[in-house]
């Protein structure tokens, strides 16, 4: 599809408390990108596994069937949407590759309705109620840039957002904004301790992503206290805050920590080319010495 000759365009991004219901999950969102979509949202991006709870809580091989395939149902419906709205989405889904071979996938869809590709989460954490590695192949179709109608856009996954090798690897590819869906929030036991701590790195991360490659941030993320029927326990406290950061990492927009929110933020992507000239990171960047990025240690 033709790229808009507009440099000014407008991101969507949907932050959502979630039930025990996938199917009430889907459509509450897509209700909620078609109305960002009225709102003059041009992009519009998903929190991670929209679908459903945070089901990563446990190692439950019922889960699984959580999982579609994509295309499938919600790829179907959301291309549908795309192509009535002339809008761009990035939904996040549990993708069922072949049985036994599952991911944790972004797809990519374009104005006019095409599925344009998927971004299969690549870094998979495994910690204490995040135990992602039970459920999810880790990506094998490396970081990728789109060209959409609107602009060149990257999508990374949630722990995705922590490396810098990925964001760097997406610019490099020509990405103008990098979203990155994501299902993160606390511990409630440890929140008093390591709450704002802990948030504070997550946000600071990825405005500087936006300040290594002079390009535009997008993080979404869910809200809600979790506790699953076949898990019990505390739970998770997602802390929402899904934010927009502009080329020099500033905040643009930010959402609230628990109410469910459509953020559509005004972007110009003549920033883009304006920062990356007057900071040329990519320019000055040492190639002939980065050799050892591909290791796993310098000892």
């Amino acid at each position: 599809m033709k790229r808009a000759a507009s440099s000014d365009l407008k991101l969507g991004l949907i932050q959502t408390d979630v039930s025990a219901h996938p199917e009430a999950n889907l459509k509450k969102t897509l209700a909620l990108a078609e109305r960002a979509a009225k709102q003059g949202a041009q992009i519009i991006c998903t929190q991670e596994l929209f679908r459903s709870q945070y089901f990563c809580q446990s190692e439950d091989h019922e889960n699984f069937k959580l999982a579609e395939k994509i295309p499938g149902p919600s790829t179907d419906a959301f291309c549908k949407l795309a192509k009535k709205h002339k809008v761009v989405v990035i939904a996040s889904l549990f993708e069922k590759r072949a049985s036994g071979l599952y991911h944790n996938t972004a797809a990519i869809i374009d104005a006019d309705g095409s599925l344009l590709g998927i971004y299969r989460k690549m870094h998979i954490p495994d910690d204490p109620l995040f135990y992602e590695k039970f459920y999810f192949t880790p990506g094998d179709l490396g970081f990728k840039a789109w060209q959409t109608k609107y602009a060149k856009i990257g999508v990374l996954i949630c722990w995705d957002q922590w490396y810098p090798e990925g964001a760097r690897l997406t610019a490099m590819q020509g990405a103008e904004i990098l979203f990155y869906p994501t299902a993160i929030g606390w511990h409630p036991g440890e929140k008093a301790k390591y709450g704002v701590r802990q948030h504070n790195a997550w946000e600071t991360i990825q405005r500087s992503h936006a300040v290594a490659n002079g390009c535009y941030v997008a993080s979404v993320n869910r809200i809600g206290h979790e506790i699953l029927d076949n898990v019990g326990g505390d739970g998770l406290e997602f802390w929402g805050q899904s934010f927009v950061a502009g080329t020099s990492g500033e905040l643009i927009a930010k959402a609230s920590a628990d109410q469910e929110e459509i953020l559509v933020v005004p972007v110009d992507l003549a920033n883009v080319d304006t920062t990356r000239t007057h900071w040329p990171f990519l320019r000055d960047r040492r190639i002939d010495a980065y050799g050892h990025l591909t290791r796993r240690f310098v000892d």
